[in-house]
């Protein structure tokens, strides 16, 4: 949900014309540039500014998408119509021939039209609508397949993908319906009987899952928590020594209070305690990352982002998606405003966090935009791309759009979606194919699943030729 306008914070925070970035670690992502210079009509980036169509898309010239799958529209295998509002979601090279294999989360609680069908073996709670779906596609698009992978779960959203080629999908809420809820689960692109009988993964804690990435090499997961009053966290999860190296199936044979499951607390070079990341406003604010326990992981009596003072952690509004790349997470806050009880508004941070140095650093920070739909506000989840930088979906007010940061600094929109300023629409879960050739999104709102092929390569190209 974007953020309603705050126009007596514009001047506190940094103007989307003066929007500043800076340099990640290990590859060097630089996310620099500012407003429409770099983000309209004459941004560049190799690929050109965005051409007003009359189909659902807006894309630089020699870009094309195909739609996928349609909510309500297109049928799955078991002959129910394709689920609401796809959201978060992972891309794995086929096995039996070329193409795609897609795990697309469906953030649906109670109120959309078309839940996830209960396939049977595949449901965890009877009175929940969310879940998720598998596309099998070709190269060029054609499905192959699109069937269900998981039901009976609620507001699926984001999640994460890990190395040992598996989605786990997250639920974004802390609701009781027959079941408890606000747990992540498990979802096998490959091997359709490892997904029936779901578990949850209750190690990973209960609260209002947003996001998950793994550190390959020290098996720890890192969360993040949408929630506010009060403010969501930033979550590590330690593997046991006895389950480790963490791999296929191993994490839903995890005890309930397997590892160590610790909140963030950040703090300045003089151990100053950070209460919220909307605290930063210079890019290159560099916090040292020290964690927390969490005394009661599965929230038996109290949220886990209640069991803490703000004294104890930090906190962050709207912590969206996070990206595993350069050997640490890209994680994304979505907006914050005073009047919720952040510290500084903004529309948007991405933070890189380094768990070597131990460091959370400020890489990109979204000032309040202006009324128009052309600024671009409310960034959700990321992805980094095999052509360099970073593809940012937004959740904002008017149009919405995929956002790209090129390795040289430059800024563009990669797509654009139409729509009326109090239209609930957003684009989520961008992901590359292995081969870098296809970008796969999901418009929630009417329910799309878009293919978006062109030339990619051009991305690297900062002339504009």
């Amino acid at each position: 949900m974007s953020p309603s306008p705050e126009p007596s914070a514009v001047g506190a925070a940094v103007s989307r014309r003066k929007f500043l970035g800076g340099v990640a670690a290990g590859a060097g992502i630089v996310l620099v540039g500012g407003c429409r210079a770099v983000f309209g009509a004459e941004a560049s980036a190799g690929v050109g500014p965005l051409l007003t169509s009359d189909g659902l898309l807006d894309l630089p010239q020699g870009f094309r998408y195909r739609v996928l799958a349609e909510q309500g529209v297109t049928l799955l295998e078991s002959g129910h119509v394709a689920p609401s509002d796809p959201d978060g979601a992972a891309a794995f090279p086929r096995r039996d021939g070329p193409g795609t294999v897609l795990v697309l989360n469906h953030e649906v609680g109670g109120n959309e039209r078309y839940r996830v069908p209960h396939v049977g073996g595949l449901v965890y709670d009877p009175a929940a609508g969310g879940g998720t779906t598998t596309l099998v596609v070709d190269p060029d698009g054609t499905v192959v397949r699109h069937y269900v992978s998981l039901a009976g779960t609620e507001d699926n959203c984001a999640g994460g993908r890990t190395p040992w080629e598996t989605w786990l999908s997250c639920e974004e809420t802390e609701n009781a319906r027959d079941r408890r809820h606000g747990y992540v689960f498990e979802v096998d692109p490959f091997d359709e009987a490892a997904n029936r009988d779901p578990k949850p993964i209750k190690a990973l804690g209960r609260f209002a899952h947003e996001a998950v990435v793994v550190d390959p090499a020290e098996d720890v997961l890192y969360l993040t928590e949408d929630a506010d009053e009060p403010h969501g966290c930033l979550y590590r999860w330690t593997a046991p020594a006895d389950v480790r190296p963490l791999g296929r199936g191993s994490l839903r044979r995890l005890a309930d209070d397997a590892g160590t499951l610790e909140a963030l607390r950040a703090s300045t070079d003089d151990g100053r305690h950070v209460p919220d990341l909307s605290e930063a406003t210079d890019v290159g604010t560099t916090y040292r990352a020290d964690w927390v326990p969490v005394p009661d992981r599965d929230a038996e009596q109290l949220s886990v982002r209640r069991q803490f003072r703000n004294d104890q952690i930090t906190r962050g509004r709207k912590l969206e998606g996070m990206w595993w790349a350069d050997d640490g997470a890209y994680v994304v806050s979505s907006y914050a405003r005073t009047r919720d009880g952040s510290v500084h508004p903004h529309d948007g941070q991405v933070w890189y966090l380094d768990p070597r140095a131990g460091t959370l650093t400020l890489q990109l920070r979204f000032g309040v935009a202006d009324e128009t739909d052309v600024e671009p506000d409310g960034p959700d989840n990321i992805t980094v791309s095999p052509h360099g930088g970073v593809i940012i979906a937004e959740d904002g007010r008017g149009a919405v759009h995929l956002l790209g940061a090129t390795v040289t600094g430059e800024t563009f929109f990669l797509a654009r979606r139409n729509v009326a300023e109090d239209a609930d629409e957003e684009f989520c879960g961008p992901v590359f194919s292995a081969d870098g050739q296809s970008l796969f999104a999901n418009l929630q709102g009417p329910g799309y699943t878009f293919m978006i092929r062109g030339p990619f390569d051009e991305l690297s190209r900062t002339d504009g030729s």
